[in-house]
């Protein structure tokens, strides 16, 4: 009886060694989340303004190369004076074009003071006191700073932030702070903070301040980037209906003629903002920054 029980007991044990055996679980230490800014995006995004800008002068730069190759085929046939020519022209070409980035570059870290010109301040001191709160806690969530917030007045529905030297500018129109909720602020300004940590904001300021076609506007700017920027906040607030509820009321409203995002200004600046198309009649759901889309990606989740 004892041998039987000793030898079924031998066999249990057999057959529990024969299982799989408990592999102990790794992290992996190089996954990233794809809800966050990684630093492959930053650095594309850092990239973007400098890039659009050397293609831009490439006409230039081809021009240049044509008189260079003229001189050197000067000095070997004429006289090797012209040699002297080709350095003077290499070196006028990368001088002109640095003078050039440095201009482009430029215009865009001013945007801040520009915008604050033009702009009316508005809303009350509660208003001031409610975006205050929100933005401080919300700065701490991205880990950013030196960001300074401004109500300014205005009838439409929208908010943007931009370069300010060396700081952050943020703005938010009146009717936004008289009309949305608090959760609804919060999910603006959480999609303008999340544009920072993306590193879009050289690239957005500079489609805003340099003379450009519409066309060139949204190639610098970065199609879908708006889409991107609601991805990132909404999964730092951990509440996308409060972004989506702000889109929503932006994509119903319709922007009186006296309202700034009527005007031809607001075109060029039209990337800085958080509704890109605030003067479109009709939802482009083919537009990946249409804030219908951009909605209805945030209700899905």
């Amino acid at each position: 009886m004892a041998t039987s029980q000793r030898s079924r007991s031998r066999r249990s044990d057999a057959s529990r060694s024969r299982g799989p055996r408990y592999v102990t679980p790794v992290l992996d230490p190089t996954w990233e989340s794809p809800y966050a800014a990684s630093a492959a995006e930053r650095a594309a995004n850092a990239a973007a303004t400098r890039s659009f800008l050397l293609a831009q002068q490439r006409p230039f730069f081809f021009a240049g190369a044509l008189v260079v190759v003229a001189c050197i085929v000067a000095a070997v046939l004429v006289t090797p004076l012209a040699a002297i020519a080709a350095v003077a022209v290499l070196l006028g070409v990368a001088f002109a074009a640095q003078r050039r980035l440095g201009a482009g570059e430029s215009k865009g870290a001013a945007l801040g003071s520009v915008m604050l010109e033009h702009f009316t301040p508005g809303g009350s001191p509660t208003d001031r006191k409610r975006l205050v709160t929100v933005l401080d806690r919300l700065t701490a969530t991205f880990g950013v700073n030196d960001v300074s917030a401004f109500i300014v007045a205005d009838e439409g529905y929208n908010a943007a932030i931009v370069p300010n030297g060396t700081s952050i500018a943020l703005f938010v129109t009146s009717a936004v702070m008289s009309d949305f909720e608090l959760i609804e602020i919060e999910g603006i300004v959480a999609h303008l903070l999340a544009r920072h940590r993306l590193g879009l904001l050289p690239r957005t300021a500079a489609a805003s301040a340099l003379a450009l076609r519409d066309d060139q506007r949204r190639q610098l700017a970065g199609e879908g980037n708006a889409y991107r920027a609601d991805e990132v906040a909404a999964a730092a607030i951990r509440y996308p209906l409060g972004l989506a509820g702000a889109l929503r009321k932006c994509a119903r409203q319709v922007v009186g003629p006296n309202s700034f995002f009527s005007s031809p200004l607001y075109n060029e600046w039209r990337f800085s903002f958080f509704d890109v198309a605030s003067d479109r009649r009709d939802n482009d759901l083919s537009d990946l920054d249409d804030v219908e889309l951009r909605a209805l990606a945030l209700e899905e989740w």
